[in-house]
Parts: C-alpha cells; sequence; structure tokens
C-alpha cells in the first residue's frame, strides 16, 4: 500500500476520530508533562473491536470507548504496563467481556499490577483478534515488558517506544537504554508504513522518525562522554545540568532517568567507569 496517509490533528479528549481507514483514535482526558495531550486509545475494527492501550482506570475515558465501539469489543491489546496505558483495561474487559492481550507488568512500583493478561504473546506472533490480525514485536527499553504491536496494513502502534512530537524517557532499572537502541533498529527492520504512538498524532514517515530518535540518543550518549572528559569525574546531579542544558531545568527530574540509562550503557561499554556516586570516562573510544 501506497497510498499517503493523512494526518489528523485532532486530538480534543474522549471524541473518536479516524486517523487511518480501519483505525480510530480516543485520547484520554490525562494530559501533562509526562503524557503530552492525553493517552491515545486505539479501536480496530468495527463489529468486534480491538482496543489497543485502553489508558488510565477514568470513568469518563470508559464510556467513550464503549459508545464509540458500542459495547462490542473482542480484544483489549497494551503496549506496556504503565499506569497511563493499562488501567483501563481490566474495567473495559469486565463492561464487555473482552480478552486481555500483553505482557504482564514485572515486579515494578511504576507498573500497573491490576493487568492481568488472558493471553501472552511471542514475539513475532500473528495473533487473530476479532476479525482482524496483529503481530506482536517486542520492544524493551521503556519498559521492559513494551510491545509494539503492527497491523497487517503495516500500522505500528509504538505505545511509548516512540511518541510523536517527544523523545522517550528511560527510566532504570525496569528501563534500559542498549535494549531501547536495540528495539529501534527491529522495528525500522519491520518497516511500518506509519506509526501510530501512545501520545500525539499518527506519524506516516515511519523510518524517518526512527532515524532521528538513534540519532538522537547516540548524540546524548556522545555528549554524556565529553562532559565526563572536561569534568574529569562527576557525580549524576553534577552532569544533569551540563548534558542537558538543551532542555528547561523543569524537565531534568525527568531527564535525569535517561542520563542514568545512558551512563549504565556506557559502564557496560567499558567507556564509563563508577566508583560509589561518581562517574568517570575511560580512556577507550
Amino acid at each position: 500500500m501506497t497510498d499517503a496517509i493523512p494526518v489528523v490533528t485532532d486530538l480534543r479528549p474522549g471524541v473518536a476520530v479516524e486517523v487511518c481507514p480501519g483505525i480510530r483514535r480516543v485520547v484520554a482526558p490525562n494530559a501533562g508533562v509526562m503524557t503530552g495531550p492525553g493517552t491515545n486509545s486505539y479501536i480496530l475494527g468495527d463489529s468486534r473491536a480491538v482496543v489497543v492501550d485502553p489508558g488510565p482506570a477514568d470513568a469518563e475515558h470508559l464510556q467513550a470507548l464503549l459508545a464509540a465501539t458500542a459495547g462490542r469489543v473482542s480484544a483489549v491489546v497494551v503496549t506496556h504496563t504503565h499506569r497511563d496505558h493499562s488501567p483501563g483495561a481490566a474495567p473495559l474487559a469486565a463492561a464487555t467481556g473482552a480478552n486481555l492481550v500483553g505482557l504482564a507488568a514485572p515486579e515494578d512500583a511504576s507498573h500497573d499490577a491490576s493487568f492481568v493478561p488472558d493471553l501472552q504473546p511471542a514475539d513475532g506472533q500473528w495473533l487473530p483478534l476479532g476479525e482482524l490480525r496483529l503481530r506482536a514485536i517486542f520492544t524493551p527499553g521503556h519498559a521492559s515488558n513494551h510491545v509494539c504491536w503492527l497491523t497487517e496494513q503495516d500500522i505500528l502502534f509504538t505505545g511509548d517506544h516512540v511518541m510523536q512530537g517527544s523523545t522517550v524517557v528511560i527510566p532504570p532499572p525496569d528501563g534500559n537504554m542498549r535494549a531501547y537502541l536495540e528495539s529501534l533498529a527491529k522495528i525500522r527492520a519491520s518497516e511500518p508504513r506509519a506509526l501510530a504512538p501512545g501520545h500525539g498524532v499518527l506519524m506516516p514517515d515511519s523510518d524517518r522518525a526512527i532515524r532521528r530518535l538513534i540519532r538522537h540518543r547516540l548524540q546524548r550518549e556522545a555528549r554524556v562522554l565529553d562532559r565526563l572528559r572536561v569534568l574529569g569525574a562527576a557525580t549524576l546531579d553534577e552532569l544533569l545540568p551540563r548534558v542537558y542544558s538543551d532542555v528547561p531545568a523543569s524537565r531534568h527530574p525527568i531527564a535525569r532517568y535517561s542520563l542514568l540509562a545512558h551512563l549504565l550503557k556506557l559502564n557496560e561499554d567499558g567507556r564509563v567507569e563508577r566508583g560509589g556516586q561518581r562517574w568517570t570516562a575511560t580512556g577507550e573510544s
């Protein structure tokens, strides 16, 4: 399929809008610093709909999803179990009888333990769900149990692996920078026609978006090394304003997670050493 996909910019909460044939988006009313305009829930199909990422456990959002599907939902699929993506799954399944599909939450306080899947996919598996099929592509990095979902029309639901208008936070220990970069290369190899992110609008130029994220992460990694070489040795908090001088200070507490993820990867690579709370660049290039 080569037809261009228009970008539908209507991100009003609770409104079901068609973003491409057979796929509608309903934005949850949870806009914020971490969620942008809100979490995207996607509805695939009509008579036996599949809902991807039902969002937070919000009564208003649940009613919007039930109205858009007329309560006919065969499966509720999640990309990962962070609290803005999966808590709505159990109440939606209870209201519709739908099966829950995705990977179980790890033992991590940032995850939603209420999500208990009826079906956990294998990596690369095509699952028949209602009247369509989705392929599970395991993409750890932002979260250890993150899965992107590919349609037969090559639309990829990326959850928080790729977001429109923002880079992704990588929060150790559940988040992992090496895994994130490897997962970006993995979804690029699947050659999706468009990316349907968990926050923001559809991204038709998927290859360009993925390459931009990989380039950004590698540039940030190089900056970490450069600043460490200048400082000689530094704590995480000493590095933070120097590595993220291009980011508003109000967002530095969030950026701190990704900085730690970069340092842990560099340590594994043998390019950074850790002594207590201080980090030092090695002689490795």
